[in-house]
């Protein structure tokens, strides 16, 4: 199974913030060239017009411009960003230098209060992962997704069987918006 996965665009207003599952929103245009390089790439590799999006605006409004131009929305909520939970759209420079401390000397296993770990965040990848790869119904070896930059750094680090980074340093940087990611998973 090949999974096609393009970030979303970027957020309005979202320099600086800790970008997590807070909401944020786009200009309509972006999301509209975005929802074009979708389509011209499916049609050009002769794809089913099938499209998984997040919940999330800068997700879920690409997907519904596809949806008005003939395509198969399907909103999953294992798609959504990495919850940092009170952090969520906070400035990084407004987050207590001890909490960021923590987080880097735990990395695999640190949450924030009401968020949710780098371990938790590749459970919920690979579950949706595998609930795809064991979807006979979808009729296609490949999946079109729309997602985040913490979603797609999981799942390209677990179609590439590399272990969760117990440091930061060993974070990959994250793929560039609109930029498109072709994973193969079994």
């Amino acid at each position: 199974m090949t999974i096609y996965v393009w970030r979303h665009p970027k957020p309005l207003a979202a320099e600086g913030l800790c970008l997590g599952q807070n909401d944020m929103g786009v200009d309509p245009r972006n999301i509209k060239r975005l929802a074009n390089q979708i389509q011209r790439f499916v049609r050009v590799h002769q794809l089913p017009k099938v499209i998984w999006v997040s919940p999330l605006q800068r997700s879920l409004a690409v997907g519904q411009v596809l949806a008005q131009r003939g395509f198969e929305c399907h909103v999953a909520k294992d798609l959504v960003e990495i919850n940092f939970g009170v952090w969520n759209g906070r400035p990084w420079e407004h987050i207590a230098k001890q909490e960021i401390d923590n987080w880097c000397s735990d990395f695999a296993n640190f949450a924030p209060t009401d968020g949710e770990s780098l371990q938790q965040l590749f459970v919920r990848v690979q579950d949706w992962l595998h609930l795809q790869s064991n979807n006979k119904t979808i009729g296609s070896n490949s999946i079109l997704v729309v997602g985040h930059a913490g979603w797609i750094t999981a799942a390209t680090m677990i179609t590439a069987a590399k272990d969760i980074p117990i440091i930061a340093a060993d974070w990959p940087r994250p793929v560039a918006y609109n930029a498109r990611s072709e994973l193969a998973f079994l």
